[in-house]
């Protein structure tokens, strides 16, 4: 009975020392990473970037007293740069945001203009500013990445063009009064919360294509061979296509948004 009371205390006194053993040898376990809040879409902000721009300009000469076309359309192309500032102001429920905004933009777009039925003269035609207004609706496909539409109304400044013959040595003879023109625009976009970065910074790309209202123009004699009317008028139609992308710093005046994804 002695020897089997030693034998099953000292089973038990095994068990412990391997019990101990294995408590031991547990592995570290790191604690729980805190997720960073997400970026809450909702606050004003201002913005400031750069692109590139495409217009077409549909024209044609006619007779201003009888309306009747003295040439056939021809189209005309201009490309070029700008540089954009943007305000405006956002408001986030759920998945959606729906917003305001003002741009400008400072361009140099240019190109040549030749109306037929001028014997070839030709000038550079400048488009030098633009400004726009409107609203967007977004969505958001990641907590960090917004999707949108835009549209609104914008007004674009052209220079005056002053038509050569493309020889050396050979003065302007017509004058293509610029001007500021209104139309309508619509664009689409993505924007991405670069928080992690920097708290409140975003960087918006945006694509956007402006049409503007046709105009009638008259061509006149430059000052170089003594100005004054030609009787004779010019029809335009600008189209514009342009990609823009900015830096963005919004002013949150919201909290943080509970969205579902």
């Amino acid at each position: 009975m002695k020897k089997v009371v030693l034998a099953l205390t000292a089973v038990v006194a095994m068990t412990g020392v391997a019990s101990a053993a294995d408590l031991a040898a547990r592995p570290y376990t790191k604690a729980p990473v805190v997720a960073a809040p997400l970026p809450s879409w909702t606050g004003c902000y201002l913005g400031a970037g750069g692109g590139a721009a495409m217009t077409n300009n549909d024209n044609n000469l006619f007779d201003p007293l009888t309306g009747v076309a003295l040439t056939n359309n021809a189209t005309s192309g201009a490309r070029g740069w700008f540089g954009t500032v943007q305000g405006g102001c956002d408001y986030q429920f759920q998945n959606w945001v729906v917003g305001a905004f003002a741009d400008y933009d400072f361009m140099d777009v240019h190109g040549d203009l030749a109306p037929s039925g001028l014997g070839g003269f030709v000038g550079s035609q400048k488009q030098d500013w633009q400004w726009a207004v409107g609203a967007r609706v977004g969505y958001l496909i990641l907590p960090q990445l917004l999707t949108y539409v835009s549209g609104g109304y914008t007004q674009a400044h052209w220079k005056d063009t002053d038509l050569s013959f493309p020889i050396a040595g050979f003065g302007s003879t017509f004058t293509v009064p610029g001007g500021t023109k209104g139309g309508w625009f619509i664009g689409a976009g993505d924007e991405y919360a670069l928080t992690s970065f920097l708290p409140g910074l975003f960087w918006k790309t945006e694509y956007r294509y402006s049409e503007f209202d046709r105009v009638n123009v008259p061509v006149n004699f430059s000052a170089a061979v003594g100005g004054g009317a030609t009787g004779v008028s010019m029809t335009e139609k600008f189209r514009e296509h342009s990609v823009r992308s900015e830096l963005v710093y919004r002013f949150n005046w919201g909290g943080p948004v509970v969205a579902k994804y």
